[in-house]
């Protein structure tokens, strides 16, 4: 008797998750070029990326640490680099009088954050702190998957009988169903510099590799390291292995 109540309760849960809470979307898998044991990132499809940074989510979003210089790995050259630092205007100081003051950026700063500091940041988004995009593919569990999702997964018109408060915007993949950020990107939000088709597919894909070569932009030289550690163990144990056959049978004469 007890063995059926308890057979019925869990058949109750797992059929019938929304009587217990929300149900959640299921993320929108992407088969992502920097994943498995031999990943890699894509060039262009990084530098695409850092346009839609620098276009779109770098008015609200900063990326503190990631530095002008790291972008030589995207395949620019180090002239390119300065001269894109010097586009950007840093605060710096105190001189000589004990003042900060301005000067162009240099391939060692830092990316410049939308804000002065955290407060205005705040103020900005009525008290809301907009993320630091730097580490946030890792920052919570199936990062990629999860921003990918979250950035397509925008609906025009809630579900029958779901209130969205004013002002806000329906997203299953978001926690509540509900954001505060309008859709970022959509179908030719941007013109691409190399003449990619800007749909909304590629606009996310290309910003999600981005953001997880910030986030991990030693990447492919771990993993390329641990191809030759396990070569070199393999190896090893071969030739462990040979030498112990030939000990042992010497012991057997």
């Amino acid at each position: 008797m007890i063995r059926n109540f308890f057979f019925i309760i869990l058949t109750i849960f797992f059929l019938t998750p929304n009587l217990f809470g929300e149900e959640k979307a299921v993320l929108k898998k992407q088969e992502w070029d920097f994943q498995g044991i031999f990943g890699r990132y894509d060039k262009p499809t990084l530098q695409r990326g850092l346009q839609i940074y620098q276009e779109v989510c770098s008015a609200c979003h900063g990326m503190k640490r990631l530095r002008f210089r790291e972008l030589k790995d995207l395949g620019f050259t180090q002239e390119q680099i300065k001269q894109y630092a010097e586009t950007f205007e840093i605060t710096d100081g105190p001189n000589d009088l004990g003042e900060m003051f301005t000067r162009p950026g240099e391939p060692s700063d830092a990316f410049v954050s939308p804000y002065k500091n955290k407060e205005e940041a705040k103020a900005a988004f009525g008290g809301a702190y907009p993320l630091d995009l730097s580490l946030l593919t890792k920052s919570m569990k199936n990062g990629p998957d999860y921003i990918y999702s979250l950035l397509t997964g925008y609906e025009d018109e809630p579900p029958k009988g779901f209130e969205l408060p004013e002002g806000l915007y329906y997203n299953p993949y978001h926690d509540g169903n509900v954001i505060g950020m309008p859709p970022p990107l959509y179908d030719e939000a941007i013109e691409y510099i190399d003449g990619t088709n800007a749909s909304l597919h590629q606009l996310s894909y290309d910003i999600v590799n981005f953001l997880n070569w910030t986030a991990e932009p030693e990447l492919e030289k771990r993993k390329s390291l641990g191809i030759k550690v396990i070569l070199f163990l393999l190896v090893l144990t071969a030739l462990l292995y040979v030498t112990m056959k030939e000990i042992w049978s010497r012991i057997k004469k």
